[in-house]
């Protein structure tokens, strides 16, 4: 999708976001599980006008509990069956490096944000953000995006971490699926609810 023709950027963390987190990473397409709801979230999302970009910390690769060539696969395999799903992922963007790599890259910095704007074009005060973790918000206020939704669906609560930071979430969802429906509310997106009253 041509940067000119981006209404709305929604980035999206993958692990608790889309797909069921574990502690023990999700190395592999048969441990890669969608959550309730984000299959059908993502079609929405995209029928809206929202393009949709993946920022993801990988630091499993950077263990070396599995490959770049692995995780590309199970990126590609997750594009196909969103498309399949009728939505569609604009770009995808992994930090593979450890915690302790000092990069610029893994949230709660803000580089793959800023990297997806460079490549795309978009403004980023227009953006939004979902994710389940104090990592995700912070990368999101650092960027400056405009919006931030942190969901539920993780493997814990991240509002102590957040508190701690002195930072909020403009609005708390169970899920994708919930944030969706706060963020394509009537006048919270005048392309997307253009799109929402031509398709209902």
């Amino acid at each position: 999708m041509p940067a000119a023709l981006l209404t709305s950027v929604v980035f999206l963390d993958r692990d608790g976001v889309i797909n069921r987190d574990s502690p023990d990473y999700v190395t592999s397409w048969e441990a890669f599980e969608f959550l309730p709801g984000s299959l059908a979230a993502m079609a929405r999302l995209t029928r809206a006008g929202c393009a949709l970009i993946v920022v993801t910390n990988q630091s499993a690769v950077g263990r070396g509990l599995m490959t770049a060539a692995r995780l590309e696969e199970m990126h590609g395999r997750l594009r196909a069956v969103v498309a399949d799903h009728g939505g569609r992922i604009l770009d995808i963007f992994h930090c593979p490096h450890l915690p302790t790599a000092g990069c610029d890259c893994r949230k709660p910095a803000p580089g793959m944000l800023l990297a997806a704007q460079r490549r795309h074009g978009f403004r980023m005060a227009s953006a939004a953000m979902i994710g389940d973790s104090a990592k995700d918000v912070e990368a999101a206020r650092r960027a400056g995006c405009g919006r931030v939704v942190l969901v539920g669906s993780g493997l814990s609560d991240a509002r102590p971490h957040l508190e701690a930071r002195g930072l909020a979430a403009d609005h708390v969802a169970a899920d994708l699926r919930a944030a969706a429906d706060w963020l394509l509310r009537p006048g919270s997106c005048p392309e997307a609810a253009r799109d929402t009253e031509r398709s209902g």
